[in-house]
């Protein structure tokens, strides 16, 4: 599936800690059916020794995703990737060099990369990124290494690059619309999505808020992409004309 930066505007990030009532599957599509651009499939147990206890799950996972028209990444490992279909891969900085992890999912997969600085973002982009997670802007339970991000430093990151920025940490319903002008492509959201009692009604919510602002690129990018931009503006035109899509 070919990268579109609006698909970054609600992405939902598992966690099978919230599993219990529902299945994961049946999470993710309580999701989709809610409007998440983008799904991530986070396994803190998975290895590529471990892949196989995935295999079956992620199938099913990129089924779904598919039915949705919306791309499944897998968190950190390239095997798992390949093996069920996804549609790329996100690694964070003490994984898979991103140079190294765009030549094993040649071209045409989606690459993202975690970016905490400026400098981070820079060679991210430069080895081959189709787009970076930066956080934590609120704050995070999911991982407890996850130091808080200022929205000044998100503002420089998604400043400093032509790809687009993906929020992470602590966002839910209450303050993804704090993330409004920070530059951010979107927000990836865990347990604000996933530990929801109404799951496909929060993610309903989190898009109509996000459609104010998601998606949109930054005024420096206008002037990186040139007439590529144009050719975005008269996507977004188009879809808003015949399907209200991200507005």
């Amino acid at each position: 599936m070919k990268f579109d930066r609006r698909q970054l505007m609600v992405y939902a990030v598992t966690d099978r800690a919230w599993t219990g009532k529902m299945s994961l599957c049946e999470q993710v599509e309580a999701a989709l059916k809610g409007g998440a651009t983008m799904v991530q499939m986070r396994e803190k147990g998975l290895t590529n020794d471990t892949v196989q206890d995935y295999l079956e799950e992620a199938r099913s996972l990129r089924a779904l995703t598919e039915r949705y028209k919306v791309p499944l990444i897998i968190d950190d490992n390239i095997k798992l990737a390949l093996l069920c279909g996804a549609d790329g891969v996100h690694v964070g900085q003490n994984d898979m060099d991103a140079a190294q992890a765009r030549a094993l999912l040649g071209p045409d997969k989606i690459l993202g990369v975690t970016a905490k600085t400026v400098e981070q973002a820079l060679k991210a982009q430069e080895q081959g990124a189709d787009y970076l997670g930066s956080g934590a802007v609120f704050g995070t339970s999911t991982k407890a290494d996850a130091l808080p991000m200022t929205m000044e430093r998100l503002g420089e990151i998604c400043r400093s690059v032509s790809i687009p920025v993906v929020a992470i940490g602590g966002i839910c319903l209450e303050n993804i619309g704090k993330l409004k002008g920070s530059g951010a492509a979107g927000a990836a959201v865990v347990s604000g999505i996933f530990g929801a009692e109404d799951i496909e009604g929060t993610v309903r919510q989190m898009r109509e808020m996000v459609g104010e602002w998601g998606g949109i690129a930054h005024k420096d990018e206008y002037i990186t992409f040139g007439a590529s931009t144009l050719e975005w503006v008269l996507s977004l035109y188009l879809d808003h004309k015949v399907t209200g899509y991200g507005f």
